[in-house]
């Protein structure tokens, strides 16, 4: 968006800087939206797995400034600010193990890796620090003992992210991918076999409920932790969106495009029928989205940190006057502890 200075023979006196929007209409800076209710989403932005991700990259990076190098395989956590302040920090984020040289430092994603990326990298003589949130570390176990026992396991989640591709490689027998009810009916597997699901912990819970009964409805016999494995964060912060998108006209969902999540929130928003918005930051915002709007619901993703609703909040606050408030919620004070540092 870019500033431009009417002239102010046309508008009869000082007009103000405007500006232009990205379908080319103008508006006055300080008074175009006129006055607007902010609702903010509780509880929104970080849960306690990113914030232990986060800290514990801090930490290592902090600890072996000037040193050592300090690499993390994939984004720390899917947000495209807290990855940025990390690369200034120093920190290099790879795509694959072969780029990470021996004797380095190693820190794993909340995401979570394979047994394979684990065993490789003690081969290569790393020093690995694993950051990969408890909630997902769960399920790994889930997937580990019911393989253990003899089960099929299968998973529910998205093909492709970080943290199905680790849950699926913590055992060696095939653990079957289903993201869809769809997918449960092309499931090849003898009826009477032994039968387990687990889930992404970052899922739509209607989407997911609906799948496990579409799982249930073929294979009675088959076990699993029905909604529990959808974790608390995730759980929280998709009931509160549901609720602030019925009591606003836009919805605005912080959170990066590759964030699992994030793109539930704005999923859900659209279903209550709010126009929605998924934005990396306050740059992002076209202000012609906002054109009418008197009630604005302002939501995070659980990667995405409270400086970038802040940081919304602020800009809003130059384009209209602003009335800040914080729907009821739920209050999350669940902390993980730390992972050790040799």
């Amino acid at each position: 968006m870019e500033a431009v200075q009417q002239n102010h023979s046309v508008c009869r006196g000082y007009c103000g800087v405007m500006l232009r929007s990205r379908s080319g209409g103008f508006f006055r800076r300080g008074f175009m939206l006129g006055n607007v209710e902010v609702i903010l989403a509780r509880p929104r932005g970080f849960c306690a797995g990113v914030e232990r991700a986060v800290r514990t990259l801090e930490s290592v990076a902090s600890r072996y400034a000037g040193t050592r190098e300090v690499y993390a395989l994939h984004e720390i956590v899917h947000n495209l600010h807290v990855v940025n302040s990390f690369k200034k920090m120093g920190v290099k984020f790879v795509s694959a193990l072969h780029e990470v040289p021996e004797g380095a430092v190693l820190v794993f994603s909340a995401h979570g890796v394979s047994q394979q990326i684990k065993e490789e990298s003690r081969r290569k003589g790393l020093t690995v620090v694993d950051a990969t949130c408890p909630l997902v570390t769960k399920v790994h176990l889930e997937i580990q003992r019911y393989d253990k026992s003899g089960y099929q396991v299968i998973l529910v989640g998205h093909k492709g992210h970080r943290e199905v591709e680790g849950s699926m490689g913590q055992v060696s027998n095939p653990v079957v991918l289903v993201q869809n009810v769809q997918d449960v009916q092309s499931i090849k597997t003898p009826s009477a076999a032994k039968l387990a699901y687990v889930t992404q912990t970052t899922l739509s819970m209607d989407d997911t409920a609906e799948i496990i009964n579409a799982l249930k409805l073929r294979f009675p016999q088959i076990v699993g932790p029905d909604l529990r494995d959808i974790c608390y964060a995730t759980q929280n912060r998709q009931t509160a969106v549901k609720a602030m998108s019925q009591m606003v006209d836009v919805v605005l969902a912080i959170g990066s495009k590759n964030s699992s999540n994030s793109n539930r929130l704005l999923d859900l928003a659209k279903a209550q029928n709010a126009r929605a918005y998924l934005i990396d930051s306050y740059r992002n915002i076209d202000l012609e989205w906002l054109i009418g709007a008197r009630r604005i619901g302002i939501t995070a993703g659980a990667s995405a940190p409270e400086i970038l609703v802040q940081e919304v909040i602020d800009y809003l606050g130059l384009h209209a006057n602003l009335k800040v408030r914080t729907m009821d919620g739920v209050s999350e004070n669940i902390t993980f502890k730390l992972p050790e540092l040799d």
